[in-house]
């Protein structure tokens, strides 16, 4: 459904993409990940033609989508970081709006109203100015503004931003539901465990490149191995093949228990500082981190956005 071939886009001189792949099939999720300033926002919006790349192919559905966008505009649904409704008009209104823009009208236009106002939880909210919702109201109904006309290629970046737990849920339901009809979709998140509870494959950016592509199993697998963590009072103990964090060391390990209890005889007085040994289990965070060296970042900003701007 979506293909993009070695697409580079700079901005004053510095490259925000290098070269990026990325391909979704039909029923496919992919979780696009990677810390702010990676390129995501920006590879999202050349695919959806926001913006130009500098060189680099995009198809969808097999079309040209740089040359021939028309074409291909009815099958994108996209709901960006930034909400994007009309504050004053109601929630009804703002569904109709959008509906006819993308080529809805009368009763297949009241059927999906319906349809995306249920799924959403926005059926006893249709008559409130968009305005005066909730956070995690507005961020249902900014979904749902990209899932009226059924796309088959949908984006999301942030979906989940200043969300609660049953707006959260309710929105993966909805990928997992139009994955499930064959529907393809990019989803961009900086919350890992939604990562996981959407399954899928995963591709992670960095600096403007792709450094891991794969099955979420495949990536946990290779790169999220199980691991020991021990947690000390105060400053941990100086113990080689084992790293500093915080008051805690970790290493990883094939056999945690053993390398656990080798670690016990090496930290001499420390012991009586032990408060705790963690056996960590193959995590996505865990493999995010050993393939990028740093933590997933989250928050309003987005480093690529201010390059953009520049």
């Amino acid at each position: 459904m979506l293909e993009v071939v070695t697409l580079t886009k700079s901005y004053g001189g510095r490259a925000v993409l290098s070269g990026v792949d990325l391909s979704i099939e039909p029923g496919q999720i992919v979780a696009l990940l990677g810390p702010n300033g990676a390129g995501k926002t920006t590879l999202v919006s050349i695919a959806t033609g926001l913006r130009r790349p500098d060189s680099g192919e995009v198809r969808i559905a097999g079309v040209d989508a740089l040359a021939h966008g028309s074409k291909v505009r009815s099958l994108i649904g996209l709901a960006p970081q930034e909400l994007g409704f009309y504050p004053t008009l109601r929630v009804r209104d703002n569904l109709a709006f959008f509906g006819r823009m993308a080529g809805l009208r009368d009763r297949p236009l009241r059927v999906r109203m319906q349809a995306v106002s249920q799924a959403l939880g926005l059926d006893e909210l249709l008559d409130r100015p968009a305005g005066e919702l909730s956070g995690g109201e507005k961020r249902r109904l900014h979904t749902a503004l990209a899932l009226l006309h059924r796309p088959r290629l949908l984006f999301l970046d942030e979906p989940t931003t200043g969300a609660d737990v049953a707006t959260r849920n309710g929105i993966l339901a909805l990928v997992r539901g139009l994955a499930a009809d064959g529907g393809a979709v990019c989803y961009c998140t900086h919350y890992l465990p939604e990562v996981e509870a959407l399954g899928g494959s995963v591709t992670i950016l960095e600096a403007g490149r792709v450094i891991a592509s794969g099955t979420l199993d495949a990536i946990v697998a290779g790169n999220g191995g199980a691991g020991v963590r021990l947690r000390f009072e105060g400053t941990p103990p100086e113990l080689a093949g084992w790293t500093a964090e915080g008051p805690c060391l970790v290493r990883a390990a094939c056999d945690p228990a053993a390398t656990a209890a080798r670690a016990l005889a090496g930290i001499g007085s420390a012991a009586a500082r032990l408060v705790a040994i963690d056996i960590l289990q193959p995590t996505l965070e865990r493999a995010y981190l050993a393939l990028t060296g740093r933590p997933r970042t989250g928050g309003a900003g987005n480093g690529e956005d201010d390059v953009a701007a520049a």
